[in-house]
């Protein structure tokens, strides 16, 4: 496991502090790495217990000594916390404060990027800024925990705010450079930013499509005539509010464009080893992104947050250099950025999409939500014709329903987290099937049709659980 190079704590305490957390560390991997069995929360909980034992302890030293500098015990403590972050996620608690640390670093990343970049729209600040006013109510809740060991420890739920204050202090800069564009010419701000990024996307393919990019030029060109051939300005050439940024954007478009079409997704030799590794990142991200509900594990996204993280601090002045000192050039740079911003922004979705079930109920939760899309489609296609027709999905919601114990899903012997979350939407789609069968019996009723009656009907739950579980 790489650790960037910095140099060893010189207090002989926190030389100490740092062998116990490689070991925490070593052990949150291994358990990760386990893919036989479900991760449980008795695995967890000890190890977040020796972390935070560790860090009260850290606290301590470095209020006596008032070391501020940054050494490799840092770095650990920091794997540790976004390893442990994504086994909360794992768990299904994901609205604790300790599972926000993992996406508040991936939200900094993104951040810092897309400043970087100047490259942003006003849908990719808005989904930012909801969910740090989430992460913030689950600190805030945090600190207003009653129950002793439910309640975070100080020095964690202190971290967790100024991260979070951190990323809306960089949130707030960006949305002030966009409140300069108003609302007309802000839609075409968005218009230019999505062709740009599919102009990135086309670049980036295993092969390049000459055509599709001429075609996406096209239409940057189309969006440039309709502003008084890309000035911006109304038709007696007067400006208009916001058009410097949006023309700079423009301008910035046509000669993305026509970069990539001369270079037509060429990687010379030095940096191909570097690409093909982004690339064979955002592909795997990719495909995990059509398969989430059933293949991810929240842990698996620590190891393409450490390669993505070692790749994008390895830049010296915002470029990478090859072997010789060379800085890449502008293609190479923008396409790599492009991968990286790419990446993390599939590893922010993954965070969003996780759900507050434990790993092990997962499958019934995944069943679940399939079996609540098929009937909501049921639903809205005019329901169906016959009780008969719903017999499948009774039939299946009974067997999830009749694997409760005691009203709980166990799992070898254990109450996994996310009852709840289970138990309402296992409700839920009894409710709609209720509500299919009762429109089905009223139709055939009103037609006179003999299973009206429900004659050789087998006896199935068709109502609500009552069992439901908080």
């Amino acid at each position: 496991m790489d650790t960037p190079a910095v140099p060893l704590p010189r207090d002989p305490r926190e030389r100490a502090m740092l062998d116990q957390l490689t070991i925490i560390r070593d052990r949150l991997l291994l358990l990760k790495q386990d893919r036989t069995n479900y991760i449980r929360t008795q695995d967890v909980m000890p190890l977040f217990d020796q972390t935070m034992e560790q860090v009260k302890e850290l606290a301590a030293v470095r209020a006596e000594t008032g070391v501020k500098e940054e050494n490799r015990l840092d770095k650990v403590l920091e794997s540790c916390f976004q390893l442990l972050s994504l086994f909360y996620l794992t768990i299904g608690r994901n609205n604790e404060a300790p599972a926000t640390y993992a996406l508040t670093s991936t939200i900094k990343r993104l951040l810092d990027h897309l400043t970087e970049a100047d490259l942003y729209s006003s849908k990719d600040l808005g989904s930012i800024k909801s969910t740090l006013e989430g992460l913030s109510k689950s600190i805030e809740q945090g600190e207003r925990e009653q129950v002793p060991e439910k309640r975070p420890p100080p020095y964690m739920l202190a971290l967790l705010s100024n991260r979070v204050e951190l990323c809306n202090v960089t949130l707030t800069k960006l949305m002030k450079r966009l409140e300069r564009i108003p609302e007309p010419l802000l839609v075409t701000h968005q218009q230019l930013v999505s062709i740009l990024r599919a102009v990135a996307l086309a670049n980036t393919k295993s092969k390049f499509s000459y055509s599709e990019v001429k075609k996406l030029r096209s239409q940057i060109v189309e969006i440039g005539d309709r502003y008084n051939g890309g000035k911006f300005t109304s038709d007696d050439g007067t400006p208009l509010p916001g058009s410097d940024e949006v023309r700079e954007l423009y301008q910035r478009c046509l000669k993305w464009s026509d970069i990539v079409l001369d270079r037509k997704g060429v990687v010379t030799d030095q940096w191909r080893p570097i690409y093909e590794v982004l690339v064979g990142i955002r592909n795997d991200l990719e495909k995990l992104s059509l398969t989430q509900a059933w293949s991810l594990r929240e842990t698996d996204l620590y190891d393409f947050q450490r390669q993505l993280d070692k790749i994008d601090e390895n830049r010296v002045n915002g470029n990478w250099l090859d072997d010789r000192g060379r800085p890449a050039d502008l293609w190479t740079q923008r396409t790599l950025l492009y991968l990286i911003r790419r990446s993390y922004a599939y590893i922010y979705s993954f965070m969003l999409a996780s759900e507050p079930v434990s790993e092990a109920l997962l499958p019934i939760y995944n069943q679940l939500q399939t079996l609540k899309r098929c009937l909501i489609e049921v639903k809205k296609n005019g329901g169906v014709s016959s009780v008969r027709e719903l017999y499948p999905y009774s039939m299946k919601l009974n067997s999830l329903d009749n694997m409760k114990v005691d009203g709980k899903f166990v799992v070898n012997g254990d109450i996994p987290e996310g009852q709840g979350s289970v138990s309402e939407l296992l409700a839920e789609c009894f409710e709609i099937n209720y509500e299919l069968r009762v429109a089905a019996e009223e139709e055939a009723n009103e037609e006179g049709a003999p299973e009206a009656n429900g004659q050789n009907e087998p006896e199935l739950k068709m109502t609500k659980s009552e069992d439901k579980d908080e």
